[in-house]
């Protein structure tokens, strides 16, 4: 059995792309055992790392695919470039801090949100994206077929979670129960970003019962990054 068949039959795909690369173009005779093994290795680990990254990729489900390097950081738009660096390092994954970006529709939100999405597959977390109205429906109907436990775990363990279109409408009694079970279970341990057409004041209201509104703003807000944007529509630009 020679070693392409050999390396195909244990799934290094990396390497035995690598080995016939080598072969073809006979560098395998101009290397010694521990260059060509360094080479080899190295292309493994890179063929399972872009693998991963896809996955990642597809399993977050973004509304836009959007990068870092694709932000507009005009100042006028009321981004702060020292933050979008801090925030590209992923400091504040590793602590379980909050994100809330706020802004008029088609500021750039959506945009803005998934490209912090982008960022962090990059690095390796997991990402789960959702319009907030959508996961809340989720919720009401896996109470419905039994599986709520598992969504709600599943939830909990996301690296990083993006509710997107917070606020569109008033939640109702169930649907802040959820939101608070959401964000309770990820306080200081896992990081949430939230996206909004209205201003962080104005979440309160939205939430409604006085005593869960506290709950869930005060696990949110004190410790965030915010990002006001500002402007006209991006999409009036296009």
């Amino acid at each position: 059995m020679n070693i392409e068949t050999q390396l195909k039959e244990l799934r290094l795909h990396g390497m035995c792309r690598n080995w016939q690369i080598l072969q073809e173009t006979r560098r395998h005779h101009e290397l010694s055992l521990t260059e060509g093994l360094e080479l080899l290795l190295g292309a493994e680990v890179d063929a399972r790392s872009g693998k991963r990254f896809d996955r990642l990729l597809k399993n977050a489900g973004f509304r836009y695919q959007a990068s870092i390097e694709e932000l507009n950081t005009d100042p006028i738009r009321g981004i702060d470039r020292s933050l979008i660096n801090e925030l590209t390092l992923g400091g504040y994954l590793n602590k379980g801090e909050a994100v809330l970006i706020s802004g008029a529709s088609g500021a750039g939100k959506s945009f803005l949100a998934s490209a912090l999405g982008h960022q962090a597959c990059a690095q390796g977390y997991r990402v789960a994206y959702y319009n907030l109205q959508k996961l809340l429906l989720r919720t009401k109907m896996s109470r419905v077929d039994g599986s709520i436990y598992k969504l709600m775990e599943k939830l909990a363990k996301t690296e990083l979670l993006i509710l997107d279109d917070f606020g569109l409408t008033h939640l109702e009694k169930q649907q802040r129960m959820d939101l608070m079970e959401i964000i309770e279970d990820r306080h200081g341990r896992k990081s949430t970003i939230v996206a909004s057409q209205l201003p962080v004041a104005s979440w309160y209201d939205v939430i409604g019962e006085e005593t869960i509104a506290d709950a869930i703003l005060d696990r949110l807000v004190h410790t965030a990054h915010r990002i006001e944007l500002k402007g006209e529509s991006l999409r009036k630009k296009r």
